[in-house]
This record gives C-alpha cells, sequence and structure tokens, in this order.
C-alpha cells in the first residue's frame, strides 16, 4: 500500500466558484484586437517611429496580410493599454486607416515592460545611437529596482562589486556592447 497512487485531486476554490467558459477563457491565449484609442505609447520610448520608406512598406504589408505579429501590451489600472512593443506597427495601423491593433496582452509590472520594451527593440535594424544610450539606461535603471537593496545578511560591500556595477556588469554581457561603450 505504500506506492499506491490516489486519482483524487480536490477542486481549486476559484473553480468552484466560476463557470467552465470562464475557466476555459483564462486559459486561451490573451491575443485581442484592441481599438488604437484605448492603446497608450510606453512613456519615454527610446525608439523613434519614422514615417519613412520602411513604414510606407510596413503599411502595406498590413494593408495586404494584416498585422502578422502582435504588438504585446500591459493593461493599466484604468482598463487602457500601455504598449510595450509595436509602436512601428502601431502607427502603419494609423495610416493605413485601421481602428483597431492585434496584441498581446501580458501581466508585467513597470519594471518587467521597461526591460522587454528595450529587449524587443533591438531587433530593429536601424537604430540610432542616441536611442541606444537611453534604451540601456532605462534597462540598467529598472535591473537596479528588480534587484532591490541587500538585506542585513546578504550584504554586498560597496565598490566596483556593488549591485550596480554587477547590473552593469549584466547588461553589457546581455547586450552587444562592452563595458567601455555603455558608459552611464
Amino acid at each position: 500500500m505504500a506506492g499506491r497512487k490516489s486519482d483524487f485531486t480536490l477542486t481549486k476554490l476559484d473553480d468552484l466558484f466560476s463557470t467552465q467558459e470562464q475557466r476555459d477563457e483564462e486559459n486561451l491565449s490573451k491575443i485581442r484586437d484592441i481599438p488604437l484609442t484605448e492603446i497608450d505609447d510606453f512613456p519615454d520610448h527610446p525608439f523613434k517611429v519614422r514615417d519613412d520608406e520602411d513604414m510606407a512598406q510596413l503599411i502595406e504589408s498590413i494593408k495586404e496580410r494584416g498585422v502578422i505579429t502582435p504588438a504585446t501590451v500591459r493593461q493599466k489600472e484604468d482598463g487602457r493599454y500601455e504598449l510595450i512593443s509595436g509602436h512601428r506597427r502601431k502607427r502603419a495601423c494609423e495610416l493605413a486607416g485601421f481602428d483597431t491593433l492585434r496584441c498581446e496582452v501580458v501581466e508585467l509590472n513597470r519594471d518587467e515592460a521597461t526591460i522587454l520594451m528595450v529587449e524587443s527593440n533591438y531587433q530593429r535594424s536601424q537604430i540610432l545611437p542616441s536611442e541606444k544610450a537611453y534604451a540601456y539606461k532605462m534597462r540598467l535603471e529598472a535591473m537596479k529596482r528588480q534587484a532591490g537593496r541587500p538585506s542585513k545578511e546578504n550584504g554586498v560591500p560597496l565598490g566596483h562589486d556593488s549591485l550596480v556595477g554587477k547590473s552593469r556588469e549584466l547588461l553589457a554581457a546581455e547586450g552587444q556592447d562592452s563595458l567601455q561603450t555603455a558608459s552611464f
């Protein structure tokens, strides 16, 4: 009897007070067509959206095929959405005359959203040095806030091995730039 498994499982409390439809909805991917008027740009977004030849090509592509890769948004406390990645797709939809943007709704705090926004924009083919520097600064600040303050039991001596130094080293290692070029 010692190695016998039981088929008995307890129902979660939330499942007792929700319908099957609600439970199925929660398991679905959170990709939705969201009205452009409900989507706010990311505050202090360091990457510029230009109405250039690349934008004209993106507009034509969206007119022909729609938005292939959904933008990424997070829902704000007021019910509106904050755009994390997809600023060019949003602008192209506006210029193409669309009313909505296909988006994936994710649950992230401000720092997680900042890091994701910066990482998703590194994939762009043309990034100005000033955009890259500001993005690195935003990401470093978010990483430092996530690290938090060391506790008394887990103190880190001040100096080069401080949390700031470690965050800078992590950022430089993850990016394509060296510590010398990432001077902030």
